[in-house]
């Protein structure tokens, strides 16, 4: 069965910009590629990519307020709390001319394991 994947279309300018400002990070994008399949910790990301624990909690933040990144928490063994990432978004399309810039995000329907 083929399963029909809607994208939305980003219309308001501001969060095209900050879209555009996060494809044009390394790091966010790595982020979200490496958690695109399933839900990593903060640290898993920094030692899988080799992206300092600072530079990926700030990027998981900026991630997160522009809507692109899911958070889910626990509490482990030992009673502290972890929080895992997910990336929302499968894939972000891009088309610009001089005029206009149009911005298309593609959900990841993707289930956790």
């Amino acid at each position: 069965m083929q399963e029909l994947i809607q994208s939305q279309k980003i219309v308001d300018d501001e969060r095209k910009q900050v879209i555009l400002e996060i494809l044009a990070d390394k790091y966010c994008k790595q982020i979200l590629h490496n958690t695109l399949e399933k839900p990593k910790s903060a640290m898993e990301i920094s030692n899988e990519k080799q992206i300092p624990i600072s530079t990926v909690y700030r990027r998981l933040q900026t991630l997160y307020d522009a809507k692109l990144l899911a958070i889910s928490g626990s509490i482990n063994q030992d009673g502290k709390k972890y929080f895992l990432y997910k990336s929302k978004v499968k894939s972000i399309s891009l088309k610009c001319d001089l005029e206009i810039t149009v911005v298309e995000l593609i959900p990841n329907t993707s289930r956790a394991d």
